[in-house]
């Protein structure tokens, strides 16, 4: 007889679903926004973006099935679309296994281009960078 919204694993539940909602969305905007300032080398936050918010948007889905009960399967309520929307998501442009590899790359040609570094650091400041 009560509320679903008044049971503290529901309430947690949507709070955690807003947080990561909100994440994604802000990640998506930072890429954005590198892409419209014209900057290089954005192929890695691009895929971390395209990652996270669908794995986001999968889980936030999962969960609302969840909370709505044997009405989130039901095709009267919009949340089973979502779903079935959210799973596209993570397939096409790249499925994100894929995103996965790209964001490694990028991770490693960091790590490289950070390793060469070293070589024009003067030899008695390199301890710096322990072995």
């Amino acid at each position: 007889g009560k509320p679903i919204g008044s049971f503290q694993m529901v309430q947690k539940m949507l709070a955690d679903m807003a947080t990561k909602t909100e994440a994604a969305r802000q990640l998506v905007y930072y890429c954005a926004r590198m892409l419209d300032a014209g900057m290089e080398n954005t192929t890695k936050t691009a895929a971390q973006a395209k990652l996270f918010a669908t794995d986001v948007s999968m889980e936030v889905t999962t969960d609302a099935v969840q909370i709505f009960g044997g009405y989130g399967y039901m095709r009267d309520y919009p949340i089973e679309k979502y779903m079935r929307d959210a799973k596209i998501t993570q397939i096409y442009e790249g499925t994100n296994q894929v995103q996965r590899l790209v964001v490694a790359r990028g991770l490693l040609r960091e790590v490289d281009q950070l390793t060469h570094l070293g070589a024009y650091i003067p030899e008695e400041d390199q301890s710096v960078f322990p072995e």
